[in-house]
């Protein structure tokens, strides 16, 4: 499923001979970070109320970059700098890569796996 999305990135620069797209492609790659480093890895942390400061922190720096990845295709067709296809591409694509992430919560939530 995440290839499938980063296809769908690649789709939406190459069928519209523009690159901009591509400039939500690096929000994929910031959007597990703060998981990675504060919340040890795991996604546990995501779902929990308790928390402290560094905790609280990561899941304000995910939901951000999360939004940050809806915002950024919508900036730029704002700016005329891609065209709505690509957008709707780039919208699809986003939709993909959050069921990859939930689909690998679930699985990771699983205790007999």
């Amino acid at each position: 499923m995440f290839s499938s999305s980063i296809l769908l990135q690649i789709l939406a620069c190459a069928l519209y001979n523009n690159w901009w797209p591509m400039l939500s492609a690096l929000m994929y790659v910031v959007v597990p970070m703060p998981c990675l480093f504060f919340g040890g890895g795991s996604t546990q942390f995501l779902i929990s109320r308790d928390g402290g400061g560094w905790m609280d922190a990561a899941k304000f720096l995910t939901g951000a970059s999360a939004v940050g990845s809806i915002a950024i295709p919508i900036i730029l067709r704002h700016a005329d700098l891609i065209q709505t296809g690509a957008m709707f591409i780039e919208f699809v694509s986003f939709f993909i890569f959050v069921c990859t992430v939930m689909c690998y919560h679930r699985a990771s939530l699983d205790d007999e796996w």
